[in-house]
């Protein structure tokens, strides 16, 4: 699908992936933006980036665990700034931790904004793509979403389960000329990602590069985009050495984790004689 002279909706827009590709679809022609986070004032410092370049850019500031909120402001968007031809869901959060440790508030968390979150916002948004018979989406997954990363796991599991959604959706909605696509980064350079341990070794990229990928594939009818080579060696390797993979990927753990990891096992009670 062409996206010059085009209307996108991004959500996750105020940092990070989200932002990078909003500010590379205006570079690309895109006419109209509407960028939706939670954070009003980041929204609208990335609003104000992006009408710079001269394209109309439209905050909305929206919780996507609120599913009353977005139909009304799907509705609301539609009707004022006309059809949406592109949605990029790439809202989500991260939460780090021995999953003997994990706290059930972020475990929710997690799953509340990084699956359920986009089943809410793509459902409205769909269901008007399928009327027109004309749309794009983009789900941003993860290279976790293929390969999952210990101490990671409720993030590994939501962007698995991300794959497995855009898989579905695609079969479904490719009968009515929408587009349904899976966009797969590894170690990107975000906000969110700084507060994480990194493993040794995972090259990482730049949202500005991750953006760029995107849109150098959103013309092809590509299932899934993978970001850099490492992305593809890793999955490859998956499939073909699961267990040489699994070993390298514990390898490339951070010291403090194993170490957490260690403590955890002798920490474990041991079981009583029957």
């Amino acid at each position: 699908m062409e996206f010059n002279q085009k209307t996108a909706l991004v959500t996750g827009a105020s940092r990070g992936i989200g932002r990078s590709i909003a500010i590379e679809l205006a570079h690309q022609g895109a006419t109209c933006l509407l960028l939706v986070a939670r954070n009003v004032e980041q929204l609208h410092w990335v609003a104000q980036e992006i009408e710079a370049l001269g394209v109309q850019a439209v905050p909305i500031v929206l919780d996507l665990t609120q599913s009353t909120a977005v139909d009304i402001a799907i509705a609301q968007a539609w009707r004022q700034y006309g059809p949406i031809d592109l949605l990029v869901n790439c809202a989500g959060v991260a939460y780090q931790a021995p999953f003997l440790e994990a706290r059930r508030e972020q475990m929710q968390a997690e799953l509340a904004v990084n699956l359920l979150g986009m089943y809410t916002i793509t459902q409205p948004v769909a269901r008007r793509m399928v009327a027109k018979r004309h749309g794009k989406i983009i789900n941003v997954s993860s290279l976790m979403g293929k390969l999952a990363t210990p101490t990671l796991s409720t993030y590994s599991a939501s962007k698995f389960a991300i794959v497995g959604f855009t898989q579905a959706l695609r079969q479904e909605l490719s009968m009515h000329n929408v587009e349904v696509s899976a966009l797969l980064p590894s170690l990107t350079e975000t906000d969110m990602s700084r507060h994480l341990h990194k493993f040794r070794g995972i090259v990482s990229h730049s949202p500005q590069q991750v953006a760029q990928t995107l849109s150098r594939n959103l013309n092809r009818r590509s299932a899934e985009v993978i970001v850099g080579w490492q992305g593809y060696a890793l999955i490859w390797g998956q499939r073909l050495m699961p267990g040489i993979t699994d070993w390298l990927i514990q390898l490339t753990m951070p010291q403090s984790l194993r170490a957490r990891l260690k403590l955890l096992q002798r920490l474990r009670p041991k079981s009583s004689a029957a």
